[in-house]
């Protein structure tokens, strides 16, 4: 068995670290603005985080131009969301906001992953540094902690390939540019800037500068936390959702497409089959959600109400964002499989959200229809076609086995929360949710409701099942593999 190189992952673990550190201190920042006592959880949580990585750089100070194995990326990317977790929950723990160590790591997971799956019962009277840093969180998660350290590791002698085929995994992967440092400082870029942009449109239609900017941070992350317990209805205001629809629906695109905009690429735009998809879906279980409501909740909504209630919680959902205007679970188990097929569903590879992606859906329904195309035809060759191109029956083999493996864990998921004594929607609901990196489910997890009755057990598990969700599944549960380890 070839030996893991220690000194690669000491050294990437510390200028991880080393970002974590920067965010608390501004988290910190924000907490003495608003002059709140907090602000010394911040520091002790960054003097803890700098205490650690310090040595680490230190200590592998001589190392350039290292390059990274197999092992070394999937063990990195799959451990320094656990790390980064660690850390990270130390201001809600010891500050007292988040008491308990499983609500406080459950929280911080939550965020990191993009979930958005919440255990706090009175997020409005939370510390403004607390909301703050929840929301700094998933913005740092939405991007993926690693593709921002794609930038800085290859200046400090690392090699990040294998750290970004890790934690971009997908069927299909478009670096934008040769060096994989130039791809991430593109896509942070365009990431950076369409969230200003969104927090300067928020704050001009009536949000105060805090919670536009937070919000923005949860939009583009599509991850959901939100400074207020009944989310974007506490504004009641439709211009306000549908600013923030807009928004969802961004960050569920593949952000590649905006660099190719920027360049006046538009027919790669164009022609992006997994983008027709996306907007397909949308789209028909849009419709399908307001005419179930026109036609059972007529006497409580106008056209226009079942319009934008059915748009955004269809756009909340297939985007992973989980933001609510509304309440999903009294409408009619009918609209309920529904979002809880968006919810499995996700948008866009190269996006924010989770789930199993559009494009893995399309091409699962194109093979389906070749399949029966090939009954007809038995000599015929058939071949799957995506944006133009014939995709390899090894391309198909391995979307399969994602989705397979997707519901396989579902299934393994519902027998856990079942046995712990959820309801089986409650349990469906949390099986989804967490590993799709949704953040709400359906009954008593629903969008106006939190996961503090969930038993500890299971907290501990949906923890570990955003993880796996959110580096889709094979990342995790490779470095569990055998085959992995042999030489």
């Amino acid at each position: 068995m070839k030996k893991v190189e220690i000194k690669i992952l000491v050294r990437v673990f510390s200028i991880l670290l080393q970002f974590e550190a920067f965010f608390l201190l501004i988290s910190m920042i924000v907490s003495l603005v608003y002059g709140e006592k907090e602000y010394i959880y911040f520091l002790i949580a960054a003097g803890a985080t700098l205490a650690v990585s310090i040595p680490g750089i230190i200590f592998t100070r001589g190392m350039r131009g290292i390059g990274m194995g197999k092992r070394e990326g999937f063990l990195i990317v799959s451990l320094i969301w656990i790390v980064f977790t660690i850390f990270g929950m130390l201001p809600f723990y010891l500050s007292g906001s988040i008491p308990k160590l499983e609500d406080a790591f459950f929280e911080t997971m939550s965020g990191f992953t993009t979930t958005g799956a919440t255990i706090l019962t009175d997020i409005d009277n939370m510390p403004a540094g607390m909301l703050f840093w929840r929301s700094i969180t998933q913005w740092l998660g939405g991007m993926g902690i690693i593709v921002l350290s794609m930038s800085i590791l290859p200046l400090l002698g690392v090699s990040g390939a294998s750290l970004f085929a890790a934690e971009v995994p997908g069927p299909t992967k478009d670096k934008i540019h040769a060096r994989i440092s130039t791809t991430a400082m593109i896509l942070w870029g365009i990431y950076t800037v369409i969230t200003i942009f969104e927090s300067f449109i928020l704050w001009l239609l009536g949000m105060d500068y805090f919670d536009a900017i937070c919000h923005s941070f949860t939009t583009m992350a599509s991850g959901g936390f939100s400074t207020k317990g009944a989310s974007i209805a506490f504004w009641d205001s439709p211009l306000l959702e549908y600013v923030i629809i807009v928004f969802m629906l961004m960050s569920g695109i593949n952000f590649t497409l905006y660099y190719h905009i920027i360049r006046g690429r538009l027919d790669k735009v164009k022609s992006n089959e997994e983008l027709k998809f996306y907007f397909a879906f949308i789209a028909l279980f849009t419709l399908s959600v307001m005419t179930s409501l026109l036609l059972h909740h007529n006497n409580i909504m106008d056209l226009e109400e079942a319009f934008r209630y059915s748009l955004f919680n269809v756009v909340a959902l297939i985007t992973t964002t989980g933001f609510a205007n509304s309440d999903y679970t009294t409408w009619t188990p009918f609209v309920w499989t529904i979002l809880l097929m968006l919810m499995a569903f996700g948008s866009c590879t190269g996006s924010t959200s989770g789930g199993i992606k559009t494009v893995r859906i399309s091409l699962l329904l194109k093979n389906t229809y070749c399949e029966f195309r090939r009954l007809i035809h038995p000599s015929a060759v058939v071949p799957v076609r995506f944006n133009g191109q014939v995709i390899k029956p090894k391309l198909i083999d391995n979307v399969q086995a994602f989705v397979f493996l997707y519901l396989v864990i579902i299934v393994i998921s519902l027998l856990f929360f079942t046995s712990c004594g959820l309801t089986l929607d409650n349990a469906l609901g949390a099986a989804i949710s967490s590993v799709s990196n949704v953040g709400p489910g359906i009954g008593a997890y629903g969008p106006m409701d939190n996961y503090s009755s969930l038993p500890v057990a299971c907290k501990w598990y949906m923890s570990f099942m955003m993880l796996a969700g959110r580096l889709e599944l094979f990342t995790v549960f490779m470095i569990f593999t055998p085959a992995l380890w042999k030489k």
